[in-house]
C-alpha cells in the first residue's frame, strides 16, 4: 500500500495527523533512508493564533483540489487568498476565532478547529471527482511556563495597579472658616452670611496639577438632579451667583495651584420650607503648567467694575461668560441628563474629573430651627416676649407704689393745729 494511498484512507476515516503525516521509513531494497513526501496539511501553533498550509495535492493523487472548497472550523473561514501559490493553501486564525473550542486539562489548554474540504461542482457540472473530508486540528499550549522564547506582556490591568490608579487623584469639597485655616466646625448659617468653600486635590506622587470648578448647583437634596436647583457656577468655571445681588466670587491668588477657595453669599429657597441645601461641584484638573483657558478657568464678576476677572490666565479667557458661550454649561448638561439623553463633556486637557458634594448646609430663623438649635426662638417672637413681661413689670411696680403710699399715709395722721387767740 503506497504512502498517497494511505494518506488517502486516513484522511477518510478521520486520522490523526500523526497518522496522516508518517515519519521517514526505511526501504529494504536500498537500506539506505529515504524521507517520505511533505505532509499534506501543516499545523502551525503560534503565540496567538494556528497557521495551517495544506497542499492541493490533497488526496495524493495528482488531482489538485480548489482553494474555494477549503474552510476552517465551524465559523467556516476562508484561506488567504493573497499568499496562495500552485502547490499550498494558507490559512491564519486567532486562537479563540473560527468557531475554535478549548478545554483544559491537567497540565495543557488544548484549541481545536477542523479543516473542512467540501467539494462542488465546476461550471455548469453536475458531477465531482474529489470525496468530502474533515481534517482534526489541534494546538497544546502548556498551562506552566513561557511558550515561546518572547517576554509574556499581560493584556490586563493587574488589580493593585488598577487601584492605584484609580486612588492617586482625591477630590474633595469642604466648608471653611472665615480665616480659611479649618474646616468649618458646624454648618449653620443665618441669612445674609457667606459661606466659605474650598475645593482640592490631593494629587499623591501624580505629576503637579491645577483644580478647577467646572460647575456647582444647590438642592435641597443630595441629588444634584433634582428641582429646586440654583446654579453657582457654570460655563467652564463662571462663578454667576456673583451676577445677582450676592458678592460670591472666587478668592485671589490661589493658596496652591491644587486649592481653589470661593466665597457664596448663603441663601433658601423661597417656595420650600426646608432649611437645609446641598452643593455639588464638578471638580477638574489640568497640569500645573497649561495656561488657563475658556474651557478650565475660575472667573468672578466685579460689580465694581462691571467685568469678569480671571484668578489666574489671559484675562480674556472670561468674555465668554457673559454670553455663556464657553461650551456645554453645566445647567444645559444637567437637563440633559434629566432627560436621559447623553451628554457630550469636552475633555480637553482633563486628566481626572468628579463630582463631589458638600452639606447639608443649615440656615437659623426658619420654622425647623428648633429641631437643630432646641430653643432657640425667632426675633419677632423675642422681641413681643421683652415687651410683654416689660409691660407686666410696669404695671406690677405701679400697684405696688401705690399700696405702699395709702399705707404711709394711714400710719402718720395729720392732727389740726389752732389759731391762737
Amino acid at each position: 500500500m503506497g504512502p498517497s494511498y494511505r494518506l488517502f484512507v486516513c484522511l477518510l476515516l478521520w486520522g490523526s495527523l500523526e497518522l496522516c503525516n508518517p515519519r521517514s521509513v526505511w526501504h529494504d531494497e536500498s537500506q539506505h533512508l529515504m524521507p517520505s513526501k511533505p505532509p499534506a496539511v501543516m499545523v502551525e501553533c503560534q503565540e496567538d493564533q494556528l497557521v495551517v498550509t495544506v497542499s492541493k495535492d490533497l488526496f495524493g493523487t495528482g488531482k489538485l483540489i480548489r482553494p474555494a472548497d477549503l474552510t476552517l472550523g465551524p465559523d467556516s473561514c476562508e484561506p488567504l487568498f493573497s499568499v496562495d501559490t500552485d502547490t499550498v493553501v494558507r490559512f491564519e486564525a486567532g486562537l479563540h476565532a473560527c468557531g475554535n473550542s478549548v478545554r483544559v486539562t491537567e497540565d495543557a489548554l488544548v484549541y481545536s478547529t477542523f479543516l473542512f474540504h467540501d467539494p462542488r461542482p465546476v461550471g455548469n457540472l453536475s458531477i465531482l471527482r474529489t470525496n468530502r473530508a474533515e481534517v482534526p486540528i489541534e494546538c497544546r499550549y502548556p498551562r506552566q511556563g513561557n511558550v515561546s522564547s518572547w517576554a509574556i506582556l499581560p493584556t490586563w490591568v493587574p488589580f493593585r495597579t488598577t487601584m492605584f490608579s484609580e486612588e492617586k487623584l482625591v477630590f474633595s469639597l469642604r466648608l471653611m472658616e472665615e480665616n480659611w485655616s479649618t474646616e468649618k466646625t458646624t454648618p449653620t448659617f443665618q441669612l445674609g452670611d457667606r459661606a466659605h468653600l474650598q475645593a482640592q486635590v490631593h494629587t499623591g506622587s501624580h505629576v503637579p496639577l491645577r483644580v478647577f470648578v467646572d460647575h456647582c448647583v444647590a438642592t435641597l437634596t443630595p441629588d444634584w438632579n433634582t428641582s429646586p436647583y440654583h446654579t453657582i457656577v457654570d460655563f467652564h468655571g463662571c462663578l454667576v451667583d456673583g451676577l445677582t445681588d450676592a458678592s460670591s466670587a472666587f478668592k485671589a491668588p490661589r493658596p496652591r495651584p491644587e486649592t481653589l477657595q470661593f466665597t457664596v453669599d448663603v441663601f433658601h429657597f423661597a417656595d420650600d420650607s426646608r432649611n437645609t441645601i446641598y452643593i455639588t461641584c464638578h471638580l477638574k484638573v489640568t497640569p500645573v503648567d497649561q495656561v488657563p483657558d475658556q474651557i478650565s478657568k475660575a472667573c468672578s464678576f466685579s460689580k465694581s467694575s462691571n467685568r469678569w476677572s480671571p484668578v489666574e490666565g489671559p484675562v480674556d479667557i472670561c468674555r465668554c461668560c457673559n454670553k455663556g458661550s464657553c461650551g456645554v454649561s453645566g445647567s444645559s448638561r444637567r437637563l440633559r441628563h434629566l432627560e436621559g439623553q447623553s451628554v457630550p463633556r469636552s475633555r480637553r486637557h482633563v486628566t481626572e474629573e468628579a463630582d463631589v458634594t458638600v452639606g447639608p448646609l443649615i440656615f437659623l430663623g426658619k420654622t425647623r430651627d428648633h429641631s437643630v438649635e432646641g430653643s432657640t426662638s425667632s426675633p419677632p417672637s423675642v422681641m413681643l416676649g421683652l415687651g410683654l413681661a416689660t409691660v407686666v413689670s410696669l404695671t406690677l411696680a405701679t400697684i405696688v407704689l401705690g399700696f405702699m403710699g395709702k399705707r404711709r399715709a394711714a400710719s402718720h395722721p395729720v392732727c389740726p393745729v389752732s389759731a391762737s387767740q
